[in-house]
């Protein structure tokens, strides 16, 4: 298995699925800006949404995979009756708590959005809304497990596609809204449901040529599914731990007018590269890791760790640089129209800048957190997470009254940071992290072709900012090409430095 290419399948559907992603969030911000629809919804579409995330984007693969690999390695017969335990389970517990969220949504939305209880209207908005896109969360665990089949057989391409039919289907939603006269936010949210069904038909489909469920509606459990589910928590809050801070952040945001929205829409940019710096390698990494350690290969261990960090550095280092040198050019260039104004691209980009900080910590924790998953220890990287929870919240609350919601993305970047040593400390304190040279001296290489493009990008910024202004109309495709020519240059430098060779990320 080559780390690069699988990792260059699975990127290739999230950008395609994150591209259709920005084409939506321009349209709401075109017609919803960050008005009281705009807050309403995207507090609706924060929680499942971030399930989607914490299931769909490897949180649930790190529990799941290792014991499918384990249990599959005995024979086929014992791999698919864990795996239709699992569903079985998985189906009635959802079932159980998409009824109970329908029923206590008011208690729900004031959970998550207390800032809301002051504004009746944004208020009720808000639980309509989240009735009508909570079962999302249904179907897309659902999906997240069949997604985990998947990946168990490095099968990477559907998984990755998937999320490009929620996208399809919101831009559509909000296309026909706006053309009938309909309340956008409300029909974006029934194409939120709606693209969970899709999703999970799709994944279906695929999963078909290596697994057959048959689900039995039982509440015995063995002792193998037991232990899978035990792993499965602490694999959620540790694995989704940015996710997690996020939505505190939502939830702290939501005492300060507009605050949900700016967040959202930076959350929406950094998102795209931890999708491919972290999740994407995470993904590709973990069932090849995991059936390393049941074979015990150390060797090959250590060369998967390792290039799993490389690959991880090569893609955020040179995002986090121009994230902050290029934070206002970018949210001008992708939101700045209609009705999101100048105001509100200057208040996103402060945000986005400061997640900038944290972008290369927020991929290395989920790569580290993965070198405990392939061991099946869910505990530790849970321990850690909830620390660096605890830590945001202190530091977001603290300073909240003093700084505003800027302390949110502020907070998310510290904590993550001082996370990722707490890892590196234990993981090389318990001779889990098997350090080569050659990762040191690709690391040297990355920072170099990094800062030869940061520097490249601030000078074509300073001396191109009339093209980018806010009142400028092509100032969108000004900043694909001022981006494409700093990205073009960065990969050129680390091809001749031989970063990109193929050969460089094969895990054998």
């Amino acid at each position: 298995m080559n780390l690069l290419s699988s990792a260059s399948i699975f990127s290739f559907f999230t950008i395609i699925s994150r591209i259709l992603g920005y084409l939506r969030d321009i349209l709401i911000a075109i017609f919803l800006g960050a008005s009281v629809f705009a807050d309403a919804f995207f507090v609706a579409f924060r929680l499942p949404n971030t399930f989607r995330r914490l299931f769909a984007e490897g949180t649930f693969n790190a529990a799941f995979i290792p014991s499918y690999t384990s249990a599959q390695l005995k024979s086929q017969k014992e791999g698919k009756k864990f795996a239709d335990d699992v569903l079985s389970l998985l189906l009635l517990f959802l079932l159980f708590v998409v009824t109970l969220v329908e029923i206590f949504t008011p208690y729900l939305v004031y959970l998550i959005a207390p800032g809301f209880i002051d504004d009746s209207i944004k208020f009720n908005l808000a639980v309509e809304f989240t009735r009508i896109t909570f079962p999302f969360l249904f179907f897309v665990s659902l999906s997240s497990f069949f997604s985990g089949i998947l990946n168990s057989n490095n099968k990477f391409a559907a998984a990755a596609a998937a999320p490009i039919i929620l996208n399809v289907i919101l831009i559509i939603s909000i296309l026909i809204s706006y053309f009938q006269s309909l309340n956008i936010a409300k029909y974006l949210s029934f194409g939120v449901t709606l693209a969970g069904i899709l999703q999970l038909i799709f994944l279906i489909f695929f999963t078909f040529n290596f697994y057959k469920p048959n689900i039995r509606l039982s509440l015995k459990i063995t002792s193998k599914v037991k232990f899978f589910f035990k792993k499965l928590l602490p694999s959620i809050f540790s694995s989704g731990v940015t996710q997690i801070n996020i939505l505190v952040g939502t939830i702290i945001a939501s005492f300060q007018s507009g605050a949900v929205s700016y967040l959202y829409y930076a959350d929406r940019v950094y998102q795209i590269n931890l999708a491919i710096a972290g999740i994407a390698v995470g993904t590709v990494s973990l069932p090849v890791l995991s059936k390393a350690f049941q074979s015990k290969n150390y060797s090959k261990i250590a060369n998967i760790q390792n290039k799993s960090l490389q690959l991880s550095l090569l893609l955020s280092v040179p995002a986090s640089l121009g994230l902050i040198i290029a934070s206002k050019e970018i949210v001008n260039g992708l939101f700045g129209y209609g009705s999101f104004t100048s105001k509100d691209v200057e208040m996103t980009s402060d945000a986005l800048m400061f997640f900038g900080y944290g972008v290369i910590a927020f991929a290395l924790v989920k790569i580290l957190a993965n070198f405990f998953f392939a061991r099946d220890n869910t505990i530790t990287p849970f321990y850690i997470s909830s620390f660096i929870v605890l830590l945001n919240v202190i530091i977001s609350v603290s300073f909240f009254n003093k700084i505003g919601f800027l302390i949110i993305p502020i907070a998310t970047s510290i904590s993550t940071w001082i996370g990722v040593l707490i890892f590196l400390y234990l993981l090389i304190k318990n001779d889990y992290l098997f350090l080569q040279k050659k990762l040191f001296n690709s690391t040297l290489k990355i920072l170099f072709s990094s800062s030869i493009m940061a520097l490249l990008l601030f000078y074509i910024l300073n001396n191109y900012s009339s093209y980018l202004e806010y009142t400028y109309s092509l100032k969108s495709v000004y900043l694909l090409i001022i981006v494409g020519f700093a990205g073009t240059v960065y990969l050129l430098s680390c091809y001749l430095f031989g970063l990109l060779k193929i050969k460089t990320y094969k895990t054998n």
